[in-house]
């Protein structure tokens, strides 16, 4: 058994490195997992200040029966293998058996939807938290969006995320799993199958920019699956587009190839051709980003019969905002454990005023409201 209250599983990886800076920032000692010791190393090498936190090393294998060994003794485990559809279902099974809460950075909307609807009751009864998409692209939105609702007659959400960066090869290849499945947005209490939502262009206008960016519902988001069953909201949207219009253009010509291509062949073959083409849109780890040029806008209206509410968050560094995000709630959740349990956004597991203080506090984003 560990002594250790946080293990950030896929610690070798862009994000995960990420996470573990942040937990030498509050100070939570932490162990970092995966699967080859030389790659933890290396990464490991790269967190500023590393010198200064309380850590571990460990190599643990990738199964059921193994990672819940692994985790006995742990609080939380931050998660970032993915494709979660494809790896992450055993960590979400192993966190259970070890009793600990659960964060990952998934934006894979179907995965989700397995997840709460086979995992919520149990973690519930535990009193755990099951959170995935704990992460910037989506948890800003979660912000903006709670910040909406306090109006009490605001009743839909619209959400907007337009970043700009490009995606790391573990992002990237999401995005392409993302072509196989069915995506949802909320409409009028029920989750609607969107019509073809790869080969439709949304076209967004944000402040700061004179033209409009193209937008995709990118795996129909995890907004609208975090307020299916909120009496709150009635319908929930969700569009993702990075201001490169070449990526995205890029992004659709794949999801057409998989479409007319490759959706008949085998899953194996699949997935290879498909992390094939992630690797070329991304064909090695992105340097770590930079404030004067991975700039965000996050955008989200809030709309009632009789009202209308915009907030806008101005930020920088997904990435690194994700870092942040993960060790946050983790800090929290050991302190004084979730304000919710079983499956819920990261704003219900420890509310958005706070995880909107922790980014504001560390310099990354700056909100605006209008109400009209």
């Amino acid at each position: 058994m560990n002594n250790k209250p946080v293990i950030v599983y896929g610690a070798s990886g862009y994000t995960g490195r990420l996470v573990c800076e942040f937990l030498r920032e509050y100070q939570i000692p932490f162990i970092a997992a995966g699967r080859n010791k030389q790659k933890l190393e290396d990464a490991m090498a790269k967190v500023p200040g590393i010198e200064t936190a309380n850590y571990e090393i460990a190599v643990v294998e990738h199964s059921v029966e193994a990672l819940t060994e692994f985790f006995q003794g742990a609080k939380v485990v931050c998660n970032t293998v993915g494709p979660f559809s494809r790896f992450g279902t055993a960590v979400v099974e192993a966190c259970l058996n070890a009793e600990c809460h659960y964060l990952d950075t998934t934006g894979e909307q179907q995965w989700m939807i397995e997840m709460r609807d086979t995992f919520s009751e149990a973690y519930a009864e535990k009193g755990l938290l099951l959170a995935p998409s704990t992460a910037y692209m989506h948890a800003v939105g979660n912000i903006a969006a709670e910040f909406c609702l306090e109006n009490p007659t605001i009743d839909a959400i619209n959400a907007a995320c337009i970043p700009t960066g490009v995606p790391t090869v573990g992002s990237t290849q999401t995005v392409m799993d993302m072509a196989r499945n069915k995506q949802y947005w909320l409409e009028n209490n029920e989750l609607v199958e969107i019509v073809d939502p790869m080969k439709h262009a949304h076209e967004v206008t944000i402040p700061g920019f004179n033209s409009s960016i193209m937008a995709l519902p990118w795996g129909g988001g995890s907004i609208p699956l975090w307020y299916a069953n909120d009496t709150r909201v009635n319908s929930a949207s969700s569009l993702t587009g990075f201001t490169n219009r070449p990526l995205m253009q890029g992004v659709m010509a794949m999801a057409a190839h998989y479409e007319d291509n490759l959706k008949d062949l085998p899953v194996a073959e699949q997935e290879a051709q498909l992390d094939a083409m992630a690797a070329g849109i991304t064909p090695g780890m992105p340097p770590r980003e930079n404030r004067t040029i991975h700039r965000l806008v996050d955008r989200v209206y809030g709309v009632g019969p009789k009202s209308q509410i915009c907030v806008t968050i101005i930020g920088h560094s997904a990435y690194i905002q994700t870092g942040l995000v993960q060790a946050f709630i983790a800090k929290q959740l050991i302190n004084k454990g979730p304000n919710n349990v079983g499956f819920q956004s990261p704003c219900k597991a420890v509310g958005h005023h706070e995880l909107y203080g922790a980014l504001e506090g560390f310099g990354f984003c700056d909100m605006k409201i209008e109400e009209f």
